[in-house]
């Protein structure tokens, strides 16, 4: 999720298309949430590891 939102961002910031960006943002807050729960071991979604 992170990956994917990284790169709306910059498709959106390069396209000047303000979806994409605001979708972007979305995605990389919600990447970097579940990233850091992943991180301090809770279980995510019912599962303790994302791969």
């Amino acid at each position: 999720m992170l990956i994917v939102g990284v790169i709306l961002l910059i498709l959106g910031f390069v396209l000047n298309i303000s979806i994409l960006w605001t979708v972007g943002i979305i995605l990389l807050l919600v990447g970097a949430v579940f990233w850091i729960l992943g991180a301090t071991g809770r279980a995510v979604g019912g599962r303790r590891y994302w791969y």
